[in-house]
């Protein structure tokens, strides 16, 4: 059976997904690709003047009518009104996107600002560690006043990061992650700045673990990983040169591979010894490191490290804190790449903390330049998401313009209410 067919604009019928031959600035539908979910929405193809449209036989509920199907009468002063209320609709939806672009774009330039930050205060760690730490409170006290000041929360997909930016990436997601969760469970300002700090720094220990063992292709040998279990040791070894660095954000360095069964590391303690910033620091680590292990082959997605993390870690991590990242990052956390119930493919940029049913998912159209591709909120386009994808399933052209992020990266911006 042919995947698509090209029929005439008079065999159309409510149930087929169609594709139109024409700009995308030249209909007033949303989408070049669509279903057809009323006959009104035929009558606007016929008036578009043009004789064909293409039907994806596998996405349709029906097939097209015979070719020798004649059109229905058309009451033409319905159809002005309609069309007008829709090009008046779409105009409204292309403001909205620009809107939302121009928020984006601001997220990235504070993300942007915040991971040059982040890279000059570790470099500047071993020689000026009190500068380091210096600079590391300006930062995170910027993220806890964005934060608390702001009461319509957006968590954004950032961009990808360098392979040589990795712990940048990483210790800044920890920390804006475990920041968010702080303001959600109601921690006070003191707590969520003594958390983002202490997950800045939580693996600057590394930074002694010598690069071959920390880039090696093969397995690891049993004294190579006893040695990485140290790096939390290590990195109290190296924040304690700064005695500005404040006490109660050092366990989120130096436990935060500890587990509650304790079976974690370096000193295998058990609950009742774990400080409570240290526990959530624990379950934002694990979840980026799902995501972003040293063998980027055994990756998984967000949706995936989430089902994971909540199934595999019910002994080990604080439940409370691993609820509260999958109730605010969403079913389908950003970086998501998602088929919907429209049949189109696309991926979540964000999701509003106070709307998580409905994240913005920017759609694969082939007939939108990707630098338009519209970014659409599933609620307002009565849209739902039927399942997840890992990003290799995609068909060639739809990953290199979705451009699944290798590296899923957060960062939080305020959406205005107009």
């Amino acid at each position: 059976m042919k995947k698509s067919c090209k029929v005439t604009v008079n065999q159309l019928q409510v149930g087929n997904f169609i594709r139109l031959p024409v700009a995308w600035k030249d209909h007033p539908f949303l989408f070049n690709s669509f279903r057809l979910k009323q006959e009104a929405q035929i009558q606007l193809i016929r008036n578009l003047g043009i004789n064909h449209v293409f039907v994806d036989l596998e996405r349709s509920d029906v097939p097209p009518l015979p070719p020798d199907t004649l059109p229905e009468p058309q009451p033409l002063h319905k159809l002005d009104s309609l069309r007008e209320a829709m090009d008046k609709d779409k105009l409204e939806k292309i403001e909205q996107l620009k809107k939302m672009r121009r928020e984006l774009h601001k997220t990235e330039q504070s993300f942007n600002r915040s991971i040059s930050m982040m890279r000059n205060l570790i470099n500047k760690l071993r020689s000026r560690p009190l500068n380091a730490v210096n600079d590391a409170k300006d930062l995170v006290q910027d993220i806890t006043k964005q934060l608390l000041e702001s009461d319509n929360l957006v968590l954004h997909l950032m961009n990808d990061a360098k392979k040589e930016d990795g712990i940048y990436f990483h210790s800044l997601n920890v920390a804006v992650l475990c920041m968010l969760i702080a303001k959600e469970l109601g921690w006070g300002r003191g707590e969520i700045e003594a958390i983002g700090l202490g997950a800045l720094f939580h693996d600057i220990g590394k930074l002694k673990v010598p690069q071959q063992i920390l880039k090696k292709q093969g397995p690891l040998t049993t004294p190579e990983i006893n040695f990485i279990k140290q790096h939390p040791l290590f990195g109290a070894e190296m924040i304690k040169l700064a005695d500005n660095f404040p006490e109660a954000a050092l366990p989120a360095i130096t436990q935060h591979h500890e587990f509650l069964d304790g079976s974690g590391s370096p000193k295998g303690l058990k609950e009742k010894d774990l400080d409570k910033m240290a526990q959530l620091v624990a379950a934002i680590n694990q979840y980026d490191s799902l995501c972003h292990p040293d063998v980027m082959t055994h990756a998984k997605t967000p949706y995936a490290a989430l089902g994971y993390l909540y199934k595999n870690f019910r002994t080990k991590l604080n439940q409370e804190y691993v609820g509260m990242l999958i109730k605010m990052l969403g079913i389908y956390p950003p970086g998501s790449v998602v088929e919907l119930s429209s049949g189109q493919y696309g991926m979540v940029m964000s999701v509003n903390v106070s709307k998580l049913l409905f994240p913005r998912i920017m759609v694969y159209d082939p007939l939108v330049p990707k630098d338009q591709a519209p970014i659409v909120d599933l609620e307002a386009e009565g849209l739902s998401i039927l399942r997840c994808l890992p990003p290799s399933a995609l068909p060639e052209k739809v990953f290199n313009y979705l451009n699944p992020r290798e590296r899923v990266s957060y960062f939080f911006g305020s959406e205005s209410k107009s």
